[in-house]
C-alpha cells in the first residue's frame, strides 16, 4: 500500500535555450536526477513554462509515444512528417507514435505551459512501425461529472487519442469537493494542476506530484488534478525496465 507525494522542489529540473524555457519533471531522464524513476509504462513527463517565445529545434525521436497537453498558451509543432507547423492553444493535445524514427521542433509562446509525457507502447515493436502524428482539440475531448468532479477524458474510457500502449487512462480532473479512486487495479499518477486538496489525510498542493498504487484514495478540497492510470504490470520489459537493468 502506497502514496508517495513528491513536492516541486524535490522533482527533476530541465531548461531548454538559457532557460528561456524551464521544466519541472516529476518523471526525469535518468541523467537529471529526481526520486522517480520510469514505472509502468511511464518513461518520462515534465512540465514545461516558456519565459519568453523560445523554439526547441529539430530533433529526433523512435519509438516512444510522446504526447503533449497545452495548459496554457499557445504553442506550435513542426514534425518531418507534416512539413508544416500546427497550432495547438489551451486544452489541445497532441500525439507523435514515433516508431521508426520521426523528427521534430516545438515552438512555446510566451506564458505558455504544457506537459510532454513519454510512454513506452513496448518499443521493440513500435520502432519497427511507420511513424505517425494526431493532435485534438479542447472541443472535442468529452467531459463528464461524477459527483464532485468534472471530468476530461482524452485518452481510455470515453477519451479520443488513440494509443499504442494499453491500460492507459488520461484526464483532467476538476474537483470541487470529495472524490474516491477505489481501483487498485491500476498505478494512479497525479499532477496538481492547482489547488490544495487532502488525499487519505496527506496534503497535496499546486505542482506535487502523486502516485497512488494498492490503495484507495479519498481525495478531498479543491484543485484541477491531471490524472494517468496505468498498469501495475506489463508483458514486456520497458525500455526503463532494461535502463535500470544495465545500471545494476
Amino acid at each position: 500500500m502506497s502514496i508517495q507525494i513528491i513536492n516541486k522542489e524535490s522533482q527533476a529540473y530541465g531548461a531548454f535555450n538559457g532557460g528561456e524555457i524551464v521544466e519541472n519533471k516529476p518523471i526525469g531522464f535518468p541523467r537529471e536526477g529526481g526520486p522517480t524513476k520510469p514505472y509502468s509504462s511511464l518513461f518520462y513527463w515534465a512540465n514545461a513554462i516558456a519565459k519568453v517565445d523560445s523554439t526547441i529545434g529539430l530533433h529526433p525521436h523512435e519509438g516512444f509515444e510522446i504526447m503533449s497537453f497545452v495548459l496554457k498558451g499557445t504553442i506550435r509543432h513542426y514534425d518531418t512528417q507534416l512539413k508544416d507547423w500546427k497550432e495547438l492553444n489551451e486544452g489541445d493535445a497532441q500525439i507523435i507514435r514515433a516508431g521508426n524514427g520521426i523528427s521534430h521542433a516545438e515552438h512555446m509562446a510566451q506564458g505558455a505551459r504544457m506537459f510532454q509525457i513519454w510512454l513506452d507502447p513496448n518499443i521493440n515493436k513500435t520502432i519497427q512501425q511507420p511513424a505517425s502524428y494526431d493532435d485534438y482539440k479542447a472541443k472535442a475531448v468529452p467531459t463528464s461529472t461524477q459527483g464532485d468532479v468534472e471530468i476530461f477524458h482524452y485518452a481510455g474510457d470515453k477519451g479520443i487519442m488513440h494509443l499504442d500502449s494499453t491500460q492507459i487512462s488520461i484526464q483532467k480532473w476538476i474537483l470541487n469537493g470529495t472524490h474516491l479512486i477505489e481501483d487498485q487495479s491500476a498505478i494512479h499518477s497525479i499532477y496538481m494542476l492547482t489547488g490544495n486538496i487532502t488525499i487519505n489525510g496527506q496534503n497535496a498542493s499546486t505542482d506535487d506530484f502523486v502516485i497512488i498504487e494498492d490503495e484507495s484514495a479519498k481525495l478531498n478540497g479543491q484543485g484541477e488534478l491531471f490524472v494517468i492510470g496505468s498498469a501495475k504490470e506489463l508483458e514486456y520489459e520497458t525500455y526503463g525496465e532494461m535502463m535500470q537493468r544495465r545500471m545494476k
